[in-house]
């Protein structure tokens, strides 16, 4: 449904060029749920705008549902859904008459096209008189994804759609996605939170205009081949610090409430002798898509 071959995409800054974008090629398919994950800056953004023919690649070549993103634009533009980063919906329209004024432009209606948004719509209804700029952050989430759903379209764009929403919104927009892929749209989506990796069918680790790797979650977690472990102790910069100056450590890094470890070899016991903390608690544990990514990042 989607194919992205070697696309490269540069900005001029001051004197000289940015490369946003620097040789990315992949492949999504027909009623796949896929993730690009990286930080800000990583080029996703670049990438969305052309795949959603509103930016022209340096070199390369896109397609969307079989359509070329420079050749066949205005297919393109008839067949997708596009959530942009920022809130980019009629802040002094209400909430009706932004879902009205989409449908307009794609030359349908909401009545005609209820049952599409039905699911995500009931919860905005009591509000659709109120302006899209009052609302939470939450329901511009939700206002927009209807904004984008509301002419039924094949793929669905969204890009870091759960940036600045509470934690239960993330939830719930996440179930949304779901259940639209189910129904056989099309979603690539974008986000900077790791943990949302694993809610997709398969990602791209993506830094600095680079995949670094893809696969489904499943496959990143086996091919990261290292034992980690789960350090803490009374000062944690005390022992991040001590960690870092240690000759048996290869990486070391913050990780919620602990230290993630990576041993250069399996001796355990000669480290924990070595930091000499009385109070130091260390495990080995399981690691998860965000030591996968460090872990690319170092290479």
């Amino acid at each position: 449904m989607i194919s992205v071959q070697h696309i490269s995409k540069s900005y001029r800054q001051g004197k000289g060029q940015v490369k946003a974008l620097d040789n990315i090629s992949f492949e999504v398919l027909k009623g796949e749920l896929f993730g690009l994950i990286g930080p800000d800056g990583a080029g996703k953004t670049s990438l969305f705008r052309i795949l959603t023919t509103l930016l022209l690649a340096d070199q390369g070549i896109a397609t969307v549902d079989d359509a070329d993103v420079v050749k066949e634009y205005r297919h393109i533009r008839q067949r997708v859904g596009y959530m942009p980063g920022r809130f980019s919906l009629y802040q002094d329209l209400s909430v009706e008459e932004n879902l009205q004024f989409f449908a307009t432009i794609f030359n349908t209606t909401v009545a005609e096209n209820y049952e599409q948004i039905k699911e995500i719509y009931v919860q905005l209804e009591p509000f659709k008189k109120r302006l899209a700029g009052k609302l939470s952050g939450g329901m511009k989430q939700k206002l927009a994804l209807c904004c984008a759903l509301v002419h039924r379209p094949d793929v669905l764009f969204l890009d870091e759609p759960t940036t600045g929403v509470d934690a239960v919104s993330r939830i719930e927009f996440w179930d949304i996605l779901k259940r639209l892929k189910a129904d056989g749209i099309t979603v690539l989506v974008s986000t900077p939170y790791m943990e949302e990796a694993a809610k997709c069918d398969r990602v791209a680790l993506v830094q600095g205009g680079k995949i670094l790797s893809t696969g489904t979650p499943d496959e990143l977690l086996k091919g990261f081949g290292q034992k980690i472990y789960a350090a803490k102790a009374a000062s944690m910069l005390a022992l991040l610090e001590a960690l870092k100056q240690n000759a048996l450590v290869k990486d070391a890094y913050p990780f919620g409430e602990y230290h993630h470890v990576i041993l250069k070899e399996d001796r355990l016991d000669d480290l924990v002798h070595s930091l000499g903390m009385p109070d130091l608690e260390i495990m080995e544990t399981s690691p998860d898509i965000e030591d996968c990514f460090i872990s690319l990042m170092s290479h």
